[in-house]
């Protein structure tokens, strides 16, 4: 029996499998796949054929990093229940490897005395500091087929190690994270931790569209072959580096799998939360810019790595719409909100400055029409996800027939308005503006989501012709 079936060997090795795969003990890096063995580059890959019996056809290997800074007092007790662990539960060939970033205390010494004492463990150090510098560094290097990583206060319980690593053994998923936010994850912490780490998801969840439940978790692995082409991509090499991955994943459509953990929070964890989460913002700023203008290959990548529709003949926003389901409705409604309070704030803004110089007639066509201008391009990106100039000018012409209708509306209300009271103020001309503008809106949206829903089933189309 292979060491794929889980299922049948109720997720333990048999005896005397030899750990094949493993490292000597203090060789630092040996143990590894030699060159020219004929696997390099293959992982549990997607479509695999099963073996006889059902297991897949070869051992699958797993490579489980441990990123640390001046971790001296936690290391060793770490290392060895994890090393206990991985040997008696897991049934895949499984090597450790404590990425030392930069550590000004005892914390290489004692990772380097553990490489030698225990089999199938290594380290690789790091002359500068950074979480996700120390990972992107050693899953570029791996040659196991799945990579993973944990903190090493192993606040996550091991017992979902292996629900997380099973998917991607078989193939079915691409990515797996542990979720302390499920519905059916039991979490120890304190009041403050919940409630950022239950904002910074919404904050994902609204303004980079994602749909993983929490990016911050310090338990996850991904197929090698699959990170190996996303890494380079990624700019942040601090905590921010696991969102940043994981947004990328999505975007291109690949399947993230998300376990449920068991999770008690280290109260003598150095983790600055409030300098954590500013960088977090401003990663999340970095990366929903990159992905406005698009300067992420998203099309690429997806055309390379990502899973496509079930059928050649339906994506799979056609298929929700036959079961009659809006696709990403509500999501697109909250962000279509805030771009529209932006554009009334600044309509409001212009009307009062030009209404002087223009009159309000006037005032209200150069405002509506600025503003139409900025909103289409906000909405396009923003809202409904359309990237790239491709199609650009034919969306900002669909979006200057929207803004026609506007101004039909607010225009006949001013003039409504001058005959019912002539002597109206601006303050008063702008306040009919403004609700005239909300009656636009609901024509604005269902309008705009016609024109870029129109424009992601071309993408869609072209992209299952090019495949």
């Amino acid at each position: 029996m292979t060491t794929n079936s889980v299922v049948e060997r109720e997720g333990r090795r048999p005896a005397g499998d030899g750990r094949e795969g493993r490292r000597p003990a203090g060789d630092g890096r040996e143990g590894r796949r030699p060159a020219g063995d004929g696997r390099e580059g293959r992982g549990p890959g997607r479509g695999r054929e099963p073996g006889p019996g059902g297991s897949a056809a070869r051992t699958v290997t797993v490579e489980l990093v441990v990123p640390v800074y001046n971790e001296e007092a936690a290391l060793e007790a770490c290392v060895r229940r994890l090393h206990a662990f991985l040997r008696a539960d897991v049934p895949w060939s499984t090597v450790i490897t404590v990425a030392d970033n930069a550590s000004t205390d005892a914390t290489r010494s004692i990772a380097e005395r553990l490489a030698r004492e225990l089999d199938g463990v290594s380290v690789r150090h790091l002359d500068d500091k950074g979480r996700g510098r120390a990972l992107k560094a050693v899953w570029t290097e791996s040659e196991a087929d799945i990579v993973a990583y944990m903190d090493v206060d192993l606040s996550t319980d091991l017992g979902a190690l292996v629900p997380l690593l099973a998917p991607l053994a078989s193939g079915h998923s691409d990515l797996a994270i542990g979720s302390r936010l499920a519905s059916s994850s039991r979490v120890v912490r304190g009041a403050k931790r919940e409630f950022i780490s239950r904002t910074y998801n919404v904050l994902l969840r609204t303004g980079l569209r994602t749909r993983f439940s929490d990016a911050q978790c310090g338990f996850k692995a991904a197929r090698t072959e699959i990170v190996r082409e996303l890494l380079p991509l990624i700019e942040d090499t601090g905590w921010f580096f696991d969102t940043e991955l994981l947004v990328l994943a999505e975007r291109v459509g690949l399947r993230i799998h998300e376990v449920p953990v068991d999770w008690v929070d280290d109260p003598d964890s150095s983790v600055d939360i409030v300098d954590t989460a500013l960088a977090d913002l401003k990663g999340c700023w970095r990366v929903g810019r990159a992905l406005a203008t698009g300067a992420l290959p998203i099309a690429d990548l997806r055309l390379s790595l990502g899973r496509g529709p079930l059928s050649s003949t339906a994506s799979t926003t056609e298929v929700s719409e036959l079961r009659g389901v809006p696709v990403g409705m509500i999501g697109q409604l909250v962000r279509f909100a805030l771009v529209g309070v932006a554009s009334t704030v600044a309509y409001a803004v212009l009307y009062l400055i030009l209404h002087t110089i223009l009159g309000a007639q006037g005032a209200n066509f150069v405002a509506l029409l600025v503003t139409a201008v900025l909103n289409t391009a906000a909405n396009r990106a923003f809202t409904f996800g359309v990237r790239g100039s491709d199609g650009a000018a034919a969306h900002h012409l669909q979006g200057l027939a929207v803004f026609a209708f506007g101004w039909l509306v607010t225009a006949g209300s001013l003039v409504a308005l001058h005959e019912w009271a002539p002597g109206a103020s601006k303050h008063v001309e702008l306040l009919v503006l403004v609700l005239a503008n909300l009656v636009a809106t609901v024509t604005r949206f269902v309008a705009l989501r016609w024109v870029f829903r129109a424009a992601s089933s071309a993408r869609t189309r072209q992209m299952e012709s090019t495949s």
